[in-house]
């Protein structure tokens, strides 16, 4: 059983011992649990897509493979805080594990009615948004504090490795054997991961035992309070707002241009996501490595405007070599703005806060991108996807500018070269 103990201050966090082993643990645990829960939600939007050739069908596999999370995700920063959160993470992978089992052995039997498989995955959804907040407030207790930025970057890169592995290997299965089969490689993987984490010590907050605990609902208008007031926190979810919301057009409406532009054939869209998640690959790993040199607000900010002008780039042009290459960069500029941004708040906000914070950041991340859609997506029928590209880009640039040149980004800044230190502020 964890030993109930305080989480380790800056200082203390540099003489962390056995860390390295506790970080490779987890990240391997990591690994092999998102790799199945790919595998599944490539595998799963592919039969519904070949079983019922459905438009209506594919939106609500949307809705239940997204909306629980969102909503999940507003509780689960609480728990986070008032829970032990290996605990939390453990938990939530068995409910998802026995809810994928469940499913395999019914379509084993012979029953695949849709109904099953939307509560699977509104059951899988609801288990990433518990997960979220847990997972991004755990690192930071395994974690040294100067390694932060380090881990986050290899985990960015490898996550993104997955996202090219995955899918290939899912079609693998699914064309050779069956969906259920790849259900079977979740729940093996499922398991393989909660052994994996159940072996790692991990310190549990001295609130989470304490008898003067606060209502759950205090803790909840607290830490609302608390994202809400807190110049830098509020400074960062808003530009992850933004950045998502607007991001939208050069990564969901690319492939119309392409198609629209240059071609339909499948290999071009092959090419276009190949460019993406390499250019996230390499950029988690160039974070990995240049760790300790990267400015937290500078990244943010400079990778805000990148976003930006890429997005204009891709708008204006007429060569497809040059949109591919548009495209990998901003696939290598995803890494340093969410690494970045996430480093920075595990940096910054006090280990009880950390979940609320970070369930909060699920919500956003949520909720902006399938929002922006809604409104890009029927325009992307009305005008052309240039237009949308170059205006999106404009504003991302022109918000990104204000949002430094604002008082509440002055603030923002001034508190961020506070939280992460004397040497990343002479880097700004």
């Amino acid at each position: 059983m964890d030993q109930t103990t305080q989480v380790p201050t800056s200082a203390e966090s540099e003489s962390m011992p056995g860390w390295k082993k506790k970080v490779t643990l987890f990240l391997v645990s990591q690994t092999v649990t998102t790799f199945g829960s790919m595998l599944v939600q490539y595998a799963i939007m592919w039969h519904l897509t070949l079983t019922t050739k459905s438009g209506t069908i594919l939106a609500l596999a949307a809705i239940f493979g997204f909306l629980p999370q969102a909503v999940v995700s507003i509780f689960a920063g609480v728990w986070a805080d008032r829970v032990n959160r290996k605990i939390m993470i453990i938990i939530s992978d068995s409910v998802i594990t026995l809810a994928t089992l469940a499913l395999a052995l019914f379509m084993f039997s012979g029953i695949d009615d849709l109904w099953l498989v939307f509560l699977v995955m509104a059951v899988r959804s609801a288990g990433a948004g518990v997960q979220m907040p847990a997972i991004s407030a755990l690192v930071p207790q395994i974690v040294p504090k100067d390694k932060l930025m380090q881990v986050n970057g290899l985990n960015s890169s490898i996550n993104s490795s997955l996202t090219l592995l995955a899918p290939v290997a899912a079609a693998a299965v699914y064309a050779t054997m069956s969906l259920q089969a790849i259900l079977i490689i979740d729940v093996v993987t499922a398991i393989i991961g909660i052994v994996l984490l159940a072996t790692i010590a991990v310190p549990t907050l001295e609130r989470v035992s304490s008898a003067a605990k606060p209502s759950y609902f205090t803790d909840l208008r607290e830490g609302m309070h608390y994202i809400f007031t807190h110049d830098l926190v509020r400074w960062v979810m808003a530009i992850f707002a933004i950045i998502f919301l607007l991001i939208v057009a050069p990564s969901n409406l690319s492939p119309l241009m392409l198609v629209r532009n240059f071609g339909s054939e499948v290999w071009m869209l092959t090419v276009l996501e190949l460019s993406f998640g390499i250019g996230m690959v390499i950029g988690g790993a160039l974070m990995a490595i240049f760790a300790a040199k990267i400015n937290r607000i500078g990244a943010i900010i400079g990778t805000s405007i990148a976003f930006g002008v890429l997005a204009i780039g891709m708008g204006f042009t007429t060569n497809l070599i040059i949109f591919y290459s548009l495209f990998f960069f901003i696939g290598l500029a995803v890494p340093a703005f969410s690494t970045s941004a996430s480093t920075m708040l595990q940096e910054t906000v006090e280990p009880e806060r950390q979940g609320r914070v970070f369930g909060f950041l699920g919500i956003v991340m949520a909720v902006a991108m399938p929002l922006g859609m809604v409104v890009l997506g029927p325009l992307a029928d009305v005008v052309s996807v240039e237009l949308l590209l170059i205006v999106t880009g404009a504003a991302t640039v022109l918000i990104a500018v204000v949002a430094v040149l604002l008082p509440s980004g002055k603030k923002a800044i001034a508190a961020a070269h506070a939280a992460t230190g004397p040497s990343n502020q002479s880097k700004a």
